[in-house]
């Protein structure tokens, strides 16, 4: 049995289940406090994760019902799958329009063709690069040195997300990148139980979901 799968809630279940929710960042930090007051602070994660916070909501009994086949597919816990996180889902800041300048994936060297997806998040020395393994199916597109690239002249893995191109860039060009993005996530503890108020309505129990790398 695979551990991930490409498969996301259906979109209007999961806007009828988005009110309320709550999106965290976690980051694993290590303090130490040092007999002289001051701190250690080491980052065994490379990479931060998302935790996602859902219900109680009542739904109709159909879309209850939905859930649990969602969640029965998946074998509960066993198999990741992608979720459109609605505070970072794009390559732009939330509501701008996505352009094949957005995000910098790389440098030419004349002769690399392949390229990963990433957001930076920050600036400077600080600046952080979150690897994009799920890009939209559609959604990316690329740029060489500011020129937007033909879908033709490249292909871009919505599994996987890399990218490569038909023709490696001359060196020192800027290659960037726009697109939108699914988050991969799984369930943190069992799926959810559903209380049903009559015939046809039902409360959908809270649960979490929390990112994985695929």
């Amino acid at each position: 049995m695979r551990s991930f799968a490409e498969a996301s809630l259906p979109d209007d279940l999961w806007a009828r289940l988005l009110p309320g929710a709550t999106v965290s960042l976690e980051r694993a930090v290590a303090v130490t406090a040092l007999a002289s007051g001051a701190e250690s602070r080491i980052a065994p994660w490379a990479d931060g994760r998302r935790r996602f916070r859902i219900g109680p909501r009542v739904l109709p009994l159909a879309d209850g019902a939905a859930l649990l086949a969602f969640f029965e597919a998946r074998r509960g816990r066993l198999q990741g799958f992608r979720l459109r996180d609605p505070t970072d889902e794009a390559s732009a800041a939330p509501g701008c329009r996505v352009t094949p300048q957005d995000q910098r994936i790389g440098t030419g060297d004349g002769a690399t063709r392949l390229f990963s997806l990433a957001k930076a998040y920050g600036a400077g020395e600080d600046v952080y690069l979150r690897p994009i393994a799920k890009p939209v199916a559609g959604s990316v597109r690329v740029a060489v040195d500011g020129a937007e690239l033909d879908a033709s002249a490249f292909a871009a893995d919505s599994v996987s997300g890399r990218v490569t191109l038909a023709a490696a860039p001359a060196a020192g060009a800027a290659i960037t990148a726009g697109f939108r993005f699914d988050t991969a996530v799984r369930l943190e503890a069992e799926a959810p139980a559903l209380t049903l108020h009559s015939l046809d309505r039902a409360e959908v129990a809270p649960f979490t979901l929390i990112e994985v790398r695929p």
